[in-house]
């Protein structure tokens, strides 16, 4: 294994911005809506950033746990059942790692499926940033141009460039106001109940699982794998990861997070190309959480989402090229079962079917004495 030296420059910063898009708006829910502490939020998303740099030196997304978070925001969930929604995430992906079922399920999945959940995630993406888009269409458009103008650019950033864009703005509109002046404040100490831990696995958390399976951990080590082929990470050591990083940070007022193959896109897409990159967005959401923990939320509110649409509508496609690689008469029927169960249901639900069709293909082929229609994904494990 050849690991990077870290870089520490704009294309770096750049590509820790890459995604934002989308972690702004479950971010502004869990802050506004369930009333978590903004300090211990940015912070222990801070810390987790720059532990995961240090321990994979390549770019490595932090995320909500994106079924979690919806739930928790559209049903109010108190600040105490987010954090007990966190615990029981680590317990199982502990699990997980320990027992390496996450290897086994690696194994018997097509890289025809991982294909398909990539391809859906693209789409999901592109349709909630066109949602974001028609608050501003101008604006988005512009944005649009700015990242395939500026995109490979070492001195001015797209995604730096937009940021500055959206401060300009959010200044223009004389809404900076918002900006309570820097004062320290700590990540305050968090408890939940074994009851709340239960109850949270009901509501949300068995629904979770299947799609870290699948989005966060094998599409998160298969997309490692296109990009630094030389540098593999295992699923079992991405559920280990999350297991540590979920058992650890809801005490201190830490959101349930994992990985996941949109934010990869997305900082791959905005230069990320080392560890650097989650240092550099560690930094600075240790000190959002540290010294603007009183305003952030208002900030959040306040920047145009609009550009914010506009880098997701571009990691979505990005994500979608992906179709390009699947072979016709092999991977076409198993990654458009996948896509297209996932679109109309879930995408845990989707990548069983996709599953189910590709084995059973496999199957029919066996019986007839030819050749099974595609290898089963190598595993990182």
């Amino acid at each position: 294994m050849k690991y990077k030296p870290f870089e520490f420059n704009l294309r770096e910063l750049a590509g820790s911005m890459g995604d934002w898009g989308t972690l702004f708006p479950l971010a502004i829910g869990y802050i506004v809506v369930c009333k978590l502490d903004p300090a211990g939020f940015l912070v222990m998303m801070g810390l987790a950033n720059i532990v995961t740099g240090l321990v994979y030196r390549l770019p490595m997304p932090i995320e909500p746990m994106k079924v979690l978070a919806v739930m928790a925001i559209a049903q109010r969930w108190s600040p105490s059942m987010v954090y007990a929604s966190g615990f029981a995430m680590g317990v199982i992906w502990l699990v997980f790692a320990a027992t390496n079922l996450i290897g086994w399920i690696a194994r018997v999945t097509p890289r025809s499926v991982i294909y398909g959940i990539q391809i859906t995630l693209g789409i999901l993406l592109a349709v909630e940033a066109i949602k974001m888009l028609v608050t501003w269409w101008a604006l988005g458009l512009v944005s649009i141009l700015i990242v395939l103008a500026l995109r490979q650019s070492r001195y001015a950033p797209a995604a730096i460039v937009l940021v500055v864009l959206g401060v300009a703005i959010v200044l223009v509109n004389g809404k900076l106001g918002q900006v309570s002046p820097p004062a320290l404040r700590l990540p305050p100490l968090t408890t939940f109940s074994l009851e709340q831990v239960w109850q949270t696995l009901l509501l949300a958390g068995f629904a979770q699982i299947p799609l870290t399976v699948t989005n966060a951990t094998i599409a998160t080590a298969a997309l490692i794998k296109t990009y630094w082929p030389d540098n593999p990470v295992s699923e079992r050591r991405l559920a280990l990861n999350q297991g540590v990083m979920n058992l650890t940070v809801p005490f201190l007022g830490g959101m349930p997070m994992c990985h996941g193959a949109g934010g990869l896109a997305g900082q791959y897409y905005f230069g990320a190309r080392t560890g650097g990159t989650n240092i550099i967005e560690g930094a600075i959401e240790i000190s959002l959480g540290l010294f603007f923990a009183s305003s952030v939320a208002g900030l959040f509110r306040v920047f145009p989402s609009a550009i914010i649409g506009a880098m997701m509508f571009l990691v979505g496609l990005e994500l979608v090229k992906f179709a390009r690689n699947l072979r016709p008469s092999k991977d076409l029927l198993p990654a458009g079962v996948t896509v297209v169960v996932s679109l109309l249901t879930n995408m845990a639900v989707g990548f069983a079917a996709g599953l189910a069709v590709y084995h059973l293909i496999r199957l029919i082929v066996r019986q007839r004495g030819g050749c099974a229609c595609a290898r089963p994904a190598v595993s990182y494990a």
